[in-house]
């Protein structure tokens, strides 16, 4: 075990884009544990669009990071050392564990302790198996509850929510569109995922892709992005659609909020239900939606993919992949 503790702090709030300025990394010695603690050596970091809104200054469903705190983030570390019974040694667990290599649990901080199963990662539990699994089965099953034959749009469809919602919907028997950046992304929707089409919103003609793409219009929108992506989907909602409103990630770097959609008044005429909602409410079923998927996992109806970053300096720099759309599936830095 090293001595050290590297650490990320929040340095400043970054106007936009995410610099390198924006973190200050930070040794310290290695936390000492007392009694009903566990210390943890972190093996992966999760990167999500969520980080970005926890360092503004604007409070969202958490607190803002402070300055000169570690960067908040889902982590998951194998236990080094325990002063608790409920983490034993060597044991995986889950949790808030922020930007560091080392962190400590207790129950007033606590984690999950995470099954582990021959041949599926470690990396897989921040991922279809942990909250972003989470994420989307709620979204899709319950929220957005597509009927067989019924036509869904995931956005952000080649992204660790996304990817996993749009073949939820595809098991439930919908007919599903997944919108994506570039023709490697749509090309892997259609053809690994199963989607029945696949809009590159990158392309000049993406509205005219969205209308051949559904050309009985939407019920259900699986929203993760926002901005003029949201405003052609809901420009062709059906009557009695459904949004389940994930994500609305174009506009977490936008120095100004950006404008209501212009097509909103269309969810009055179409008589739409959105709703919006946050996976903590929802963590109390993480074992129970996570055993679903890991079945389908295993029957190969549900597929995953990951980029993985090596090494904990790249923290910084990495989560800007998601705003830039350099990862599919699952975004981690593996320390």
């Amino acid at each position: 075990m090293s001595n050290t503790n590297r650490r990320f702090l929040l340095r400043e709030r970054p106007t936009g884009r995410i610099e390198p300025s924006t973190f200050e990394l930070s040794e310290e010695p290695v936390p000492e544990i007392g009694d009903g603690e566990a210390l943890l050596r972190m093996e992966y970091i999760s990167l999500d669009p969520t980080n970005r809104m926890w360092i503004n200054e604007t409070p969202t469903y958490l607190p803002p990071v402070a300055i000169g705190e570690v960067m908040r983030a889902v982590g998951i570390g194998r236990v080094d050392a325990s002063r608790q019974e409920g983490y034993p040694e060597g044991a995986l667990v889950q949790g808030l564990l922020g930007w560091q290599e080392y962190a400590v649990v207790s129950d007033a901080m606590p984690g999950f302790v995470m099954p582990e199963a021959e041949g599926i990662p470690v990396s897989t539990y921040l991922g279809v198996l942990g909250q972003n699994g989470l994420t989307a089965y709620v979204g899709m099953h319950d929220i957005g509850a597509p009927k067989e034959g019924e036509t869904v749009v995931v956005s952000a469809a080649a992204g660790a929510v996304g990817s996993v919602a749009a073949q939820i919907a595809k098991i439930m028997g919908a007919r599903v569109v997944g919108i994506a950046g570039g023709p490697e992304k749509c090309a892997w929707l259609t053809g690994e995922l199963g989607l029945d089409a696949a809009v590159d919103y990158k392309a000049p003609d993406f509205r005219a892709q969205l209308a051949a793409a559904t050309p009985d219009g939407i019920d259900v929108d699986f929203e993760n992005v926002g901005g003029e992506i949201m405003d052609a989907v809901f420009a062709r909602l059906n009557v009695h659609s459904r949004v389940a409103l994930c994500g609305l990630i174009s506009g977490y770097n936008a120095e100004e909020p950006p404008p209501g959609p212009r097509a909103f008044g269309n969810l009055l005429i179409q008589r739409t239900k959105l709703q919006g909602y946050i996976v903590l409410d929802h963590f109390h079923r993480i074992g129970e939606v996570s055993e679903i998927l890991a079945g389908w996992m295993a029957e190969g109806r549900l597929h995953n993919r990951e980029t993985v970053v090596e090494g904990f300096e790249q923290l910084p720099t990495a989560i800007n992949m998601l705003f830039d759309g350099a990862n599919t599936g699952k975004l981690v830095v593996r320390l």
